[in-house]
This record gives structure tokens, sequence and C-alpha cells, in this order.
């Protein structure tokens, strides 16, 4: 379960947070596959705290055997038990912390691990409305916070509650008025515990918020930073930046507050608890009940809490950051595991295309003449921002559609509706039996080329795929010739940090994904707008045979695209209004002939002359 989602000063609707009970829940699904390194851990950290414990007795004998004036060589036997405990306590504490550690790490990577799959999946409107901003700080904000919990507080609040439990045990065990005493710190503890908790969660929660805020104003500057100055909006933006920063750091400063506040209130516990300990020993002690050694001890007792009932509240402050940080991570996955439509039929099992497996709601009909049909799919953007209308469309197997439309007509939203990207808000998108298992491939002009070697980059669609396929694939797209002139040939990095591609290549290589990946559709969405470049021809000629043999259904940006296609659909306004070969829809004087008169009339006149 999650709390609606928050709506940041930006306008966002930001992705939602998981409950308190959500989180929880999230978290003990995570552990449970390592019930068995958790509890091992565990025990050998009771047995390391409490072999640990036996220090105070031991140097309470020791002052017994002084006041009492005993031989020295009676300090022989106490001080070799308080070597082999420290040796011992040594040992136990790094192998438990070193378990609990590599329970972290595990549980930590199983996070990460479902996040990003989870967030891959998210829908792209839903990811527009939340903005980049969103979700950047909570992939690196919220999951370093939660790291760093993993690594430092877990293993520390495992050792410090198992030192207080004991300690006050043995406490008891010297003489129930010495933790009667003791508890008397208690209070302000809990207290101080529960103003802290109070503030803080709500705190850490707007301060990842605005953090996010902040992240998504920078992103919107840089991004466009060209735009910016061309309209002269520096001054704006700069300020906008500021306010957002200031906001971060007000929040920042009250956290710091609240922290000072908390560390106050602890060292007004330790001097109750240790005063009240110190009287009750020289009460115990001047009656008989117990001796000086036993007194001493039990001051020890106590004075050493302070590290691990500190440290388990101070622990406090993490445990909150990452809590906070945590539902914001389990409010993605589970955003990720909703359907968008309650009436969604069977998924197929699309293959990645372009970067990853994306996977479409499919029903499964007898019949084997079309590669995919969309019934009356509508989608809207939010509440009164439709985009398609009762869209139905029908692409046969091996057609080629061009889809055609003024900008903003919805070709880009239907295109990613096909490919299951995104989900429609109503409507079907149906396979036939005979392709239902068979994938989809979605290439967009917005192309990544991944960090590795060409080889492995073109491995993420097939990764079976020998050395021979991987040339039969560039071949296909008439990228072999550069692929082998490249240093190390197939074994050459590209991506971040490595060889790079120029935009019309990147796009052949995703072409070659595409024939790797061998869906019986292909979606291509503006996948040729680098065909205004030098290598035009070559970039068309490559997307053709990448499509030769399979269904496709291709956003044109240049209407070649539609003379070339068996059929082509016009959108206007979201809605359907002509659909036909392109001489047909030429010659009918219809949206469509407008179209191709405006632009055959725009190349005609930036058209060098001879």
């Amino acid at each position: 379960m999650t709390t609606p989602s928050p709506t940041a000063d930006t306008g966002a609707e930001l992705l939602p947070i998981a409950t308190p009970a959500r989180t929880r829940a999230a978290l003990r699904t995570l552990i449970r596959p390592d019930r068995g390194l958790a509890l091992t851990g565990l025990g050998i950290l009771v047995a390391a705290t409490a072999v640990g414990l036996l220090v105070q007795p031991l140097l309470g004998r020791i002052v017994d055997i002084v006041a009492d004036g005993r031989p020295a060589g009676d300090l022989t036997l106490p001080v070799v038990l308080l070597v082999a405990v420290a040796v011992v306590q040594g040992l136990t504490t790094t192998l438990g912390l070193t378990r609990i550690a590599r329970l972290g790490e595990t549980v930590l990577a199983r996070l990460r691990e479902r996040f990003v799959e989870r967030a891959l999946n998210l829908p792209a409107d839903r990811l527009e409305r939340a903005g980049a901003g969103d979700l950047t700080a909570r992939v690196t904000g919220d999951v370093a916070r939660v790291a760093e919990a993993v690594r430092s507080a877990l293993p520390e609040m495992a050792r410090s509650v198992l030192a207080i439990l004991l300690t006050l045990g043995a406490l008891a065990l010297l003489d129930v008025r010495f933790l009667l005493a003791a508890l008397l710190a208690v209070p302000v503890q809990l207290l101080t515990a529960r103003w802290y908790v109070r503030r803080a969660l709500t705190l850490y929660a707007d301060q990842r918020v605005a953090n996010g805020a902040q992240q998504q104003q920078l992103l919107e500057t840089i991004g466009g930073a060209v735009t910016v100055r061309g309209h002269r909006l520096e001054e704006q933006h700069t300020e906008r930046s500021a306010g957002r920063s200031r906001k971060a750091v007000d929040l920042t400063m009250r956290s710091v507050n609240l922290v000072l506040g908390f560390y106050g209130r602890l060292h007004i516990a330790e001097y109750i608890g240790l005063a009240a300990v110190l009287i009750a020993g020289f009460w115990l002690v001047r009656d008989g009940a117990v001796s000086i050694g036993t007194a001493t001890a039990a001051a020890l007792y106590f004075h050493s809490l302070f590290g691990p009932v500190n440290a388990a509240l101070v622990l406090l402050d993490d445990a909150q950051s990452a809590a906070a940080g945590l539902a914001r991570l389990v409010g993605v996955t589970d955003l990720a595991e909703q359907p968008e439509q309650s009436e969604q039929p069977e998924q197929s099992e699309p293959t990645a295309g372009k970067a990853a497996p994306v996977s479409v709601p499919r029903q499964r009909t007898a019949s084997s003449e079309a590669a995919v049909t969309v019934h009356e799919v509508s989608h809207a953007y939010g509440p009164g921002r439709p985009v398609l209308h009762e869209v139905s469309l029908t692409l046969k197997a091996g057609e080629h559609v061009a889809l055609v439309g003024t900008s903003g007509a919805g070709k880009s939203t239907l295109a990613r509706i096909v490919a299951g990207v995104q989900q429609p808000t109503t409507g079907t998108v149906t396979a036939p039996a005979s392709t239902g298992e068979t994938s989809v491939v979605l290439v967009t002009q917005e192309v990544h080329v991944f960090t590795g070697t060409l080889a492995e980059d073109l491995r993420l669609a097939r990764p079976d795929a020998t050395d021979a396929d991987l040339r039969t694939a560039l071949s296909t797209v008439h990228a072999l010739d550069w692929a082998e002139a490249l240093p190390d040939g197939l074994a050459t990095v590209v991506g971040e940090g490595g060889h790079r591609l120029d935009p019309a290549r990147a796009q052949q290589l995703a072409l070659a994904r595409l024939v790797l990946a061998d869906p019986a559709l292909a979606v291509l969405d503006e996948a040729t707008a680098e065909a205004g470049s030098a290598g035009a021809r070559v970039l068309e000629r490559s997307a053709g045979a990448a499509l030769a043999g399979r269904a496709a259904l291709v956003v044109a940006h240049r209407l070649t695209q539609a003379v070339a296609a068996d059929r082509v659909v016009v959108l206007e306004a979201g809605r359907v209004v002509e659909s036909g070969p392109h001489d047909e829809l030429r010659d009918a004087d219809g949206p469509y002939a407008a179209l191709w008169r405006a632009w055959s009339g725009s190349r005609a006149t930036t058209a060098p002359h001879p």
C-alpha cells in the first residue's frame, strides 16, 4: 500500500511513497531468503556480547583483591581471564559483524535489482507526470541513504541492542536494585526517542521531496540551457534554482537542530542514570549488601551502556532517514507492480530491442492473419488531457504501416501502446495465438549506446548470438564496414568512456539489435530522424533492411517513409482520419494530400539550385 502521490512545488505529481506497514512488509520479503544468515550472525553477536560482559565482574574482582590487601599473585588469574575475554570477544564480534554485513549487502543488492527492474517498467506517462528529478533523487540519494544505513547502521544497531539487553540482565544478576537505579534513565530516553521520531520521519521525507524538486529544476535548466539563454530567462531560472535550494538548505538546518536537541536530552538521561547507580552502590556497600568490587562492576556496567544506548538512539537518525528513503523506493516498486488497467489479458514476452524487454498486454485469437490488432484504444495523460480517441488499427503479418500526422496528433503515444511500453486508458491490443509468444521491439530516435564492447552491446538483444550472427546483423543494416574498421573491431569498447559513435551509427547499432531480436512486429518511432544528416540514405536503407520480412509500424517524420509503406494511417487530434496506400491518399485530396503538398512544397523551396 502506498500513500497518495505528493506534489512538489514544481507542480509535478510525484511518485508515491509506501506506508510504514508496507515498507516493513517489503523489508521482511527482502530478508526472508537469507533468514539463516541473519540468525547465525545474530547468534554469534549474542555470544560475543555475553563474553564481553565478563570484563566488569573481573575488574570488580581486581578491585576487591586490592581493597582486601591480598597478595599481588592473586591478580594473575583475573588479568589472564581479561586477556582471554578480549581475544574471544574480538574474534566472535568480527565474525558476527561480518555475517551481518554480508546480510546487509545481499539485501541491498536485492533491493537495487528490484528497484531498477520495476523502475524500467514504469508507465512512460507516469514518469512524465512525476518529472525526471523525482526518480533521479530516488535512484541516487535514497538508494545511497539506504546503502549507508545497511553498511554502518545495521551492524552497529544489532550489536548495540544486544549489548543493552544483556547488560541490563547482568545488572540484575549483581543486584536487582542496581537495575532499578539504572532504569531511572529510561523514561528520559524513551521520551527523547519519541520526541525525535515524531519529527524526524516527516522532516526527512520533506527533505527528500525538496531534493527531488531541486534536482528537477537543475535538470530542466541545464537540459534547456540553449532555450533559456535564447529567451533571456537566465535570471528567472537562477531564482527558481536558488529558491528550491534555499528550501532544501532550510530543511537540512532543521534536521541539524533536531539532532542537536536529541543529543542534549540523551546527556541528561546519562547523568540521571549514572548518579542513581552510584548512589545505590554507596548505600548497598555501606549496608554490607555488596562489596566495593560489585558496586564498581555495576557502575562500569552502566557506564558501558553509554555507548550502545547512544549508538542505538543516535542510529534512529540514520534509521529514520533510511526508512524515508526505503519508503520512497518501495513506493516505486509497488507502483510498477500495479497494472494500469484492471482488465488486462495475458501478457506476451517480448524481447529486448532498443535496450530492454517490454511486455504488451495481449489477448489471443485463433486468427493468424494479423500481427497485432488495436481495438478502440483511448489514452489520456491526465484528466482533461486526452491524446487518443477510440483508435482501431490492424497490422497484417509482414505489413508495413506508416503512421503520419501533425505534431501532437498522438503518433508516438499510439506507437508506445502498440509496443507495450505504455498501457492504454481504455481498449485492447490483440495478438493471434500463433504469434502470442513472439517479441515486440521498439526503436526510437533516442538511442542509448551501452558501456562495453560493441559485441556486448549487440548481444543485449540476443545473449547467445555468435560473432558470425553479430556480423550478419551488422551487414544487414549496412554497418559492418565501419564496425570492423573500429580500433578493435567488435571488441572495441563503446559508450561512456569508450569509442564514441555518432548518432547515425548509434541508430544503426539499434537497428542491428532489432535484427538480432528478430521480432514478428517492430515499432519505429522516428527511428531514422538522423536521416537528415549526411548518412540519410544509408540510414533509411538500414531501417528498410531491418524491417524486411516482419510487420512494422513506423512513425514517419519524413513522408518518403510513407511512400515506401504498404499502407498509410493518418492521425489527427488522436483519431484515425484516413487509411490506405500512399498513391490513393495522395490523390484523394484529404488530410494526407494536404500533408504531402506541404511537405513536397517545403522540400522544393529548400532544395539547392543547380
